[in-house]
């Protein structure tokens, strides 16, 4: 339990550090490099693009990210004090679909999914249309991220990307380097950084690819762990439930699950 409540505290503090070197790298070293082409328009150059599309996709990771975080699920007090004295069958926290009690949170989440630890809170049906989105625009930055990188080191080091081996080959090759003083401690970091991007990018996509399967399925992880049977229901209604009606504003900006099954509930 002592190692989970640590990586409760690490995991976070990991993924800002991440996000802190990558806004770094691209404000101070990638986009500044693509401003040197003198064959571009300076309304239309490669940087000007590059920048917005990295901010878009920064707010947007970072943003829900927050909402994760902010949008908890309910507390266990709140359940248990309304049910004190009650049999468990008819207590309201047992009322609830596929309730589960996080050691790590002391909260019982409706619709339990997971508890993820880069965020530190237990995913439910408050947070999962954020959580979902957090790793779609997580995955899409470290690509954007990865492909500034690449451009960068190809133009500094004067390689070519053209073969697909020559990026299995790079990290090896610039160790070597590295250590006999021909290549700068700053390449080396950002050559370190473009397997970081590739690794956490593809986690996340395939995160969220199977994540959004489940949702499809009306299945959460811990349902699937446990081995509960769902009722069988339309798969638009299956994404309603979580996307909800304004799920096109949900996908550009960071917002509350508005119009959500689970918040029309909590209004009545």
């Amino acid at each position: 339990m002592l190692v989970l409540r640590v990586l409760n505290v690490v995991a976070p503090a990991y993924f800002l550090c991440i996000s802190l070197v990558t806004f770094v790298l691209q404000l101070f070293l990638f986009i500044p490099s693509m401003f040197k082409d003198p064959s571009t328009t300076p309304l239309f150059s490669p940087a000007l693009l590059h920048g917005a599309l990295f901010l878009f996709l920064s707010a947007n990771a970072l943003g829900n990210y927050i909402l994760v975080i902010q949008n908890s699920p309910e507390d266990l007090g709140k359940c248990l004090n309304s049910g004190r004295g009650a049999p468990a069958s008819r207590s309201p926290c047992s009322a609830l679909p596929s309730t589960h009690f996080c050691r790590l949170c002391a909260r019982v989440t409706q619709r339990h999914d997971h508890h993820c630890f880069f965020t530190g809170n237990c995913i439910g049906s408050r947070n999962m249309r954020n959580f979902v989105m957090f790793c779609l625009y997580t995955s899409l930055a470290c690509l954007d991220s990865l492909v500034a990188g690449v451009a960068y080191i190809s133009a500094v080091l004067s390689m070519s990307f053209a073969n697909p081996l020559a990026f299995l080959t790079l990290l090896p090759h610039s160790i070597s380097q590295f250590f006999s003083g021909a290549l700068l401690s700053s390449e080396m970091f950002v050559i370190l950084m473009l397997y970081l991007w590739l690794g956490i990018g593809l986690a996340c996509a395939g995160f969220c690819s199977h994540q959004i399967l489940l949702i499809l399925r009306g299945q959460t992880r811990y349902q699937v762990r446990k081995g509960m049977v769902v009722r069988a229901r339309p798969w638009r209604k299956n994404l309603q439930d979580v996307f909800g009606k304004r799920w096109l504003i949900g996908l550009l900006i960071p917002m509350l699950n508005v119009g959500s099954d689970y918040h029309r509930h909590k209004d009545k």
